[in-house]
């Protein structure tokens, strides 16, 4: 396999002659199987240092702090964190690293499934120094793309192709996801409902064999301890479905209100893309102000998640009021609650916005924990009949407003089951999650993470068709070898164009490349053998507009919309100023076509 090429000069020759003995002893699916294996020990070693960097920076800011009043240093941590990771971006890296799940299905789908070498470790510190000085944002999307750069990587190593790359980076997610969370399973349906990665037997063991190796690395790395605490002392009853059904309809709500909110925070900082000073100062201010009125949103948030999962009265909820105004006043502990949960949407996109580095997946589960204690304790307050305990109803939200987020029902309810063994709670687990996406796809037909891709035609999906298209490149189809004349050609030099040409149509462009029509050699053909004409007829005069044209950046969706539409056998592609590039044809797209989903349906 020879699609990932590299330069020779830059390989040692001992890799050369293992490369080599590789190809000769050990099987291509076997190999890969073994690059599994290391893909998920390098991602489970990955997520532990960058664990254990946000908490020893975490301590070191924040061991000191007086639980019983505010502390005016929640303004200034914050802004110093998106500051430093800004100039680290800007800097070292050089490179945008945000929106670290998106940027591996764009990868996926427009890159050939390559993703380049600093994303195996800019990311982690990039992530460490926001998160650690309290940026409102999570680690597992930025653990997700170092462990899809791994696989990517490894595999471009040893030269493999771009559908084994793919591979590779599904396991490098799936690590990623079992590792953080010791959860094997919500790794593999991670990668299947999110990166669309498609379930067959060539698939299957490389991905299970990284899910199982990062997990089992991770407790040889930080022992059993789970990273959210949970102890079912009240067991579920089927006169709570009601209940749980309007949890998930009311997860959904809230799943449509992250969505839209971090859309239009992430539009409103876009504006300011080329004026780093101003989106430090607008990004800095709104996230210090709002940890400085609730603490709780510093950092991934998990401690205020384990306090929610484990507490049982107002003795045990009342430290989720420390540090803040209303440290000690229990009374106003569900506008606390309710308020953390309106504004982390806006912290979380103040922390990327302003320049800190982030991602989604641990403010989905704290705002999902949140919605679920409120909802609970609301309805418990109020008298609505059966009684539901706040801290089941937390961890069911967790799974709900996840799924709703994400699109993944799967991985919310196999990551909380998993996460926090309540597999107890598997059935209403099930119900919230379903019922949250069910509610979030009448509004919202793609997740968080697709949605910016869906709209540009550069989505994966399980549709084989689609899949097929999503992935064929538009430049690769493009059939530059074309003969073209200036309107001013006459008919006998147009002839001699057309002896020479394989394409149907000759394009008549002007002196800067632009396109001005086309001659139909078909249309043509009882004029091209009388001699006698061929000084009476110019390009100008024979051609004619093509059925349509195609633009350089268009989805291959589109393109083949454009040939059904038209009938056409060619179709020019112009540039954004016009400029002609090539024609497509149709046979060679459809044979292309042919041939990816032949591959495709190979396992």
């Amino acid at each position: 396999m020879t699609d990932a090429t590299t330069d020779a000069s830059s390989i040692p020759s001992w890799f050369e002659r293992l490369h080599r003995w590789r190809t000769t002893h050990i099987s291509e699916r076997m190999f890969v199987l073994i690059l599994a294996f290391f893909v998920g020990f390098f991602a489970a070693v990955a997520a532990f240092v960058l664990h254990w960097i946000i908490n020893q920076i975490g301590r070191l800011l924040t061991s000191q702090f007086d639980a019983t009043s505010s502390n005016w240093l929640y303004l200034v941590y914050p802004v110093v964190g998106i500051y430093l990771t800004s100039l680290f971006v800007r800097y070292v890296v050089k490179d945008n690293i945000s929106h670290g799940i998106t940027r591996i299905l764009y990868a996926i789908s427009q890159s050939r499934s390559r993703l380049k070498a600093h994303n195996t470790w800019s990311s982690v510190v990039a992530s460490a120094i926001t998160i650690g000085f309290g940026g409102s944002v999570g680690a597992e999307a930025p653990i997700v793309l170092t462990g899809s750069a791994i696989g990517s990587n490894l595999g471009k190593l040893f030269r493999m192709d771009s559908r084994t790359l793919m591979l590779l980076m599904g396991c490098g997610a799936a690590g990623a996801i079992a590792g953080i969370f010791k959860a094997p399973i919500a790794g593999l349906v991670f990668t299947l409902e999110v990166l669309m990665i498609d379930l067959t037997m060539a698939s299957l063991m490389p991905i299970l064999v990284s899910c199982v190796t990062a997990t089992c690395f991770t407790y040889i790395f930080s022992g059993d301890t789970a990273l959210f605490t949970f102890h079912l002392d009240n067991q579920w009853t089927v006169e709570r479905i009601p209940p749980c059904i309007l949890l998930g309809v009311f997860c959904g709500l809230v799943s449509l209100y992250f969505i839209r909110a971090m859309g239009w925070c992430e539009d409103l900082f876009a504006r300011f893309r080329d004026k780093p000073h101003v989106r430090l100062v607008m990004g800095g201010t709104v996230l210090s102000l709002l940890i400085y009125l609730f603490p709780s949103l510093y950092g991934e948030g998990y401690g205020a998640i384990n306090l929610l999962l484990n507490g049982k009265g107002d003795a045990d909820w009342e430290p989720l009021l420390d540090n803040s105004f209303f440290s000690g006043d229990i009374g106003m502990l569900v506008p606390y609650v309710a308020l953390v949960l309106i504004t982390k949407v806006f912290a979380t996109s103040a922390t990327n916005g302003g320049g800190g580095c982030g991602g989604t997946f641990a403010p989905s589960l704290f705002i999902g924990c949140f919605s679920g204690f409120l909802f609970s304790h609301l309805w418990n307050i109020h008298q609505m009949g059966v009684y539901v305990p706040e801290k089941n109803f937390a961890l069911m939200g967790m799974a709900g407003v996840m799924s709703g987020v994400m699109h993944a029902p799967l991985t919310g309810i196999f990551l909380i089951a998993e996460l926090t063994g309540g597999y107890s709670l598997f059935l209403p687990l099930m119900i919230v999650s379903t019922a949250s996406y069910l509610t979030i796809i009448l509004f919202e037909p793609h997740s968080i993470y697709s949605s910016r891709l869906a709209k540009e035609g550069k989505l994966i999906t399980h549709h084989t068709d689609h899949a097929v298209l999503t992935l064929m490149q538009l430049d690769s189809v493009i059939d530059r070898d074309y003969m073209a004349v200036a309107p001013d050609t006459e008919l006998g030099q147009i002839v001699h164009k057309i002896s020479r040409s394989h394409h149907s149509v000759i394009p008549v462009t002007d002196a800067a490349g632009s396109l001005l029509g086309e001659i139909d050699i078909k249309k043509i053909r009882k004029i091209v053998f009388r001699i006698e004409l061929y000084h009476h007829f110019t390009a100008q005069q024979l051609m004619q507009e093509p059925p349509a044209t195609l633009s350089d950046s268009l989805a291959m969706t589109e393109v083949m919309r454009t040939f059904d539409r038209t009938h056409a056998d060619w179709l020019p592609v112009l540039d954004a100023d016009g400029h002609l590039r090539g024609y497509i044809a149709r046979e060679r797209m459809l044979v292309q076509y042919r041939k990816m989903v032949a591959d495709m349906s190979d396992d």
